[in-house]
């Protein structure tokens, strides 16, 4: 056997790593040695502590639903479906997060103002460099065509309300740093990019919060240090806040509404190829309300607000379903990027035993946006976010490991696919297998539902029913009576296979 040479030895970095510091004395060597072995029993109890939780789940009757959808927005439609469960089975501590929603729908507006003030930028940029071309799509969610646009002529009064409402990209950096000081640097380089010339080819994705940061309770504390007899006991709201960012979105509610309904930045918006009106986290429609001193989300807003999170995390709660007994539920949802959402065995493995009834997962409940037939992935504009949409279902339902969990497919935001259509957006453009059928909602949402129930038949590794729901995530009336209906299936399924029904 070949001898390892001394100088590859001092080059392997976990040899450096792990060797004693040069010249060490014997009383340094013993405090070390020491150190080592208390950071290693630190170690070890903590490994015992995962496991034993490990062991004590297993033993909890509890129903385990995953939750998963489209890549590139993914999370948003979770936190919908997290905020439908808390709407209907907790009510009390869903209305204790409102300040934190408040948070968000404010951030929601603010990025949207920005998208617009982007737009104008490049427009400006356009018009005093006509031998430039400015590409199409610039915000930080639309995709960008290689096609020349011709911008509309802008005015004083259109570069006047610009400037008025530069505030607003403060508010929206504010609001970040405070949801979750974690993605204060993240933002810090997006948001730089996204008032310089920088192209947008170049800026970074939009910014994120961590799941494990647990943003909602971050931001709970950072309100529960106010002492001032303004909160309000029912909301934790603090109206008088002088940090407070409704402040300035009041301040700026004039000019930008006045943004918003003027027909040349529409056209703007149009030859730029964004429609905000088709993303989640819309309320410019809703301005004057929303920018109100003492706004308080409703319940609708809430299922429209828009926040992108990142990693795996769990939520725990109780459901009573129909007469049946109340239930532990745990549910996991998967967000942010493709290398995280990804489906694969190992997070099967890591996470449940399929071959034990008390810690298999009872179900999948799948979101598959139609709405973005004509769109591509932000992570990989070459990615049509349906086709990706299709091929993560594909994958999930030909995994062995599954192969006993119930799949529930959502078919979701079919409001955004009627406005899409009823606009005059061809859907076979974008689905090209769709050929010369009619362009209305019932031809292209029954040409899908099809699509989804042929993989689900022709991949599943033993047959299984195939059950599919339209739904429309801020319909929360239809979207109630779906949630109970698969509830109960969901409980009934796991009592059956844990012989106690």
């Amino acid at each position: 056997m070949p001898r390892r040479s001394v100088a590859s030895e001092d080059n392997d970095p976990l040899t450096l790593a792990i060797a004693p510091p040069p010249n060490e004395t014997p009383v340094e060597r013993e405090q070390r040695l020491a150190e080592e072995k208390k950071a290693k029993e630190i170690s070890d109890s903590i490994d015992e502590e995962i496991n034993a939780q490990r062991l004590a789940e297993k033993k909890e009757d509890s129903v385990k639903v995953l939750l998963l959808g489209e890549l590139s927005n993914m999370k948003i439609v979770v936190l919908i479906q997290e905020s439908d469960f808390q709407l209907i089975n907790s009510p009390k501590a869903f209305k204790a997060e409102r300040a934190s929603w408040r948070a968000v729908v404010q951030l929601n507006v603010a990025r949207s103002i920005r998208i617009i003030i982007d737009a104008i930028t490049r427009a400006q940029q356009a018009s005093s460099s006509p031998s430039s071309p400015v590409a199409q799509g610039s915000s930080d969610d639309m995709s960008i065509p290689d096609t020349e646009t011709e911008f509309p002529t802008l005015t004083v009064e259109h570069l006047k309300l610009k400037m008025r409402l530069s505030p607003l990209l403060q508010v929206e950096e504010s609001l970040w740093r405070r949801l979750s000081p974690s993605s204060a640097v993240e933002f810090e380089a997006s948001h730089l990019a996204s008032i310089t010339n920088v192209p947008h080819s170049t800026r970074p994705k939009e910014v994120y919060v961590q799941s494990s940061m647990a943003w909602k309770s971050t931001f709970s504390r950072l309100l529960s240090t106010s002492t001032r007899d303004s909160v309000e006991s029912d909301t934790g709201i603090d109206f008088d806040d002088p940090k407070d960012p409704g402040v300035i979105l009041n301040n700026c509610a004039e000019d930008m509404i006045k943004l918003w309904h003027d027909s040349t930045i529409r056209e703007l918006l149009n030859v730029s190829g964004i429609r905000l009106e088709d993303t989640p986290g819309f309320f410019l429609d809703d301005l004057e309300r929303i920018t109100a001193l003492r706004y308080v989300p409703s319940d609708d807003d809430i299922l429209k607000a828009r926040l992108k999170t990142m990693g795996v995390s769990e939520h725990r709660f109780v459901l009573k379903t129909g007469n049946l007994v109340s239930r532990d539920w745990r549910v996991f949802d998967v967000g942010g990027a493709r290398s995280l959402v990804r489906f694969d065995s190992d997070f099967i493995a890591f996470h449940f035993d399929p071959l034990d009834n008390n810690d298999s997962l009872d179900a999948i409940i799948f979101l598959a946006p139609l709405s973005c037939f004509d769109q591509s992935l932000i992570e990989d504009p070459s990615v049509n976010r349906l086709e990706d949409s299709i091929l993560l279902w594909r994958s999930i339902v030909s995994n062995q490991l599954l192969q006993k969990t119930e799949l529930i497919l959502f078919l979701n935001k079919c409001d955004i696919l009627k406005a899409k259509l009823e606009s005059g957006i061809q859907f076979s453009k974008w689905v090209i297998s769709y050929s010369d059928r009619p362009n209305t909602f019932e031809g292209t949402s029954k040409y899908m539902k099809k699509k989804f129930g042929t993989i689900h038949k022709n991949n599943s590794p033993t047959p299984r029913t195939f059950y599919c729901h339209f739904t429309s995530v801020t319909d929360i009336q239809s979207t109630f009576q779906i949630l109970e209906n698969v509830k109960d299936f969901i409980v009934r399924k796991s009592l059956a296979d844990s012989h106690m029904l």
